[in-house]
């Protein structure tokens, strides 16, 4: 575990305060929930030689993380480089090829009097020190735990459909490693990587600097869309193309350089610091008496990414521990904050009946009739996208379908109907006139024996499963 170094503001809850109310005045009985509780913060800004040591070489070596540091509220607060990567000696992912810069003496800072154990992984769990409701929101949120989730519903990863390779490059780039230790720390087969459900060495799992990139921090920055659309885009999970298309992201595009980014955490208000709502504003910041949360998963009242469209309690991969009813009214307190409650329960209506479409009418038939394919043995089971068939019911839900729930739950009416349910139709109807052709003639489907690069490891990572998972 990673001790504090003595820059980091020590942070203790006291004992109630003992100040007589008005209710005490007028002789009403209180109980103890009456009593505020008072926070009390030590900030000590001197640096040890240590923390000093570390920015003086880092401003020569790595000016941009320098500079990104020195214009963060970390610094304005005296949060230096220690505080965060320093590391106890026996943690297993010590930086040897660090702690060796202090025997080089290259410059007047490489010196074993300034050596210090550092970590280059810094985990949520580190970040809880100082900010606990937020790693604590986080930890439960689909975005902490995406990794799990990929590897119970994804066919790419349970089915070995792609290499090693392709998968760091692109599936987990986003969704995060299990980040391995050897004897040199990080290995390179799963480091660097800043995914959002990454699976640290001290346990903890995800990466603050997904939103809050290096070395900066900014609260700012995680508030824009910009910071979303670096996982959030393409043809299965457009949000950013949506938010672009919605009035939404056209008022934010023309009003930007209106909006007040930097507004204390908790304030950021809805007509006075932003004219129209980015992703964060909708999905985590507090409004209209909604508080702020780091769970993404909340207010949510369907998983539109599902292929069976559910209520996020029920979606089995991770179910949420949450009443969508409740959720709901958090998010449409939310809308309330710009829009009347005709106009939000109207689209709330739409959203619904969308979603009901897609599940009775495209997705449930189409499962129904895979489920004939496997039965009939007319496709195999032993892989999965080395049929046609199983390509084409693939896109129907992890594509077109959800563009079409997606964005008929944010306003774009492209993406819900001509990338959507227009593409639902065709995908439907040439997935079903080769399943029933192949049935009628009682003929096996062709198999892709030569599908590339299906080299992947089916082994789920033990250290987010336990032993006995395969």
């Amino acid at each position: 575990m990673k001790h504090l170094s003595i820059c980091l503001a020590t942070v203790l809850l006291a004992a109630c305060l003992a100040v007589p109310s008005v209710a005490q005045e007028k002789g009403e009985e209180l109980t103890v929930e009456n009593y505020m509780k008072n926070r009390e913060f030590e900030l000590v800004r001197a640096m040890p030689k240590e923390a000093v040591a570390c920015i003086e070489c880092h401003k020569m070596e790595h000016p941009g993380i320098f500079n990104d540091w020195a214009a963060s509220g970390h610094a304005q607060s005296g949060i230096t480089c220690l505080d965060c990567h320093l590391a106890d000696p026996t943690d297993k992912d010590v930086s040897k090829s660090h702690a060796k810069e202090y025997e080089t003496g290259d410059n007047q800072w490489a010196s074993k009097e300034y050596f210090v154990p550092i970590s280059a992984v810094v985990s949520p769990k580190d970040c809880s020190r100082c900010h606990p409701d937020e790693a604590q929101q986080y930890s439960i949120s689909k975005h902490a735990n995406t990794l799990e989730i990929i590897w119970k519903i994804d066919p790419w990863l349970n089915k070995g459909m792609n290499s090693d390779n392709e998968r760091k490059t692109g599936c987990f780039a986003c969704h995060g490693t299990v980040v391995a230790v050897d004897e040199d720390g990080p290995t390179s087969e799963t480091w660097p990587n800043v995914g959002v459900g990454r699976l640290n060495p001290d346990g903890s799992l995800g990466s603050c600097t997904s939103c809050h990139t290096r070395h900066r921090f900014s609260v700012a920055e995680a508030r824009m869309p910009e910071a979303c659309d670096q996982c959030h885009l393409g043809p299965d999970h457009p949000q950013i193309e949506i938010y672009e298309e919605s009035k939404h992201g056209t008022m934010y595009h023309a009003y930007q350089d209106e909006y007040n980014w930097d507004a204390a955490p908790g304030t950021w208000t809805p007509g006075v610091d932003y004219r129209s709502p980015t992703c964060a504003s909708c999905h985590m910041s507090g409004s209209n008496g909604v508080a702020t949360t780091h769970d993404v998963t909340e207010r949510l009242s369907w998983e539109t990414q599902a292929p069976l469209t559910v209520r996020p309690s029920e979606f089995a991969p991770f179910p949420a521990n949450t009443n969508w009813k409740v959720e709901r009214e958090k998010m449409k307190t939310i809308c309330k904050s710009c829009h009347s409650q005709n106009w939000v329960d109207a689209h709330y209506d739409d959203m619904d009946k969308a979603v009901e479409e897609y599940n009775e009418i495209y997705f449930k038939p189409a499962k129904a009739k895979l489920d004939e394919l496997y039965e009939k043995g007319i496709i195999g089971q032993e892989q999965f996208f080395d049929e046609h068939l199983e390509v084409q019911f693939y896109e129907l839900w992890h594509h077109e379908g959800r563009r079409a729930r997606m964005g008929a739950s944010m306003m774009a009416p492209d993406y819900a109907w001509w990338h959507g349910f227009y593409e639902c139709k065709h995908r439907f109807n040439e997935f079903m006139e080769e399943a029933n052709a192949l049935i009628a003639a009682d003929e096996k489907a062709h198999d892709y024996e030569t599908f590339p690069a299906a080299t992947g490891d089916t082994t789920r990572p033990k250290a987010l499963f336990g032993e006995g998972e395969d």
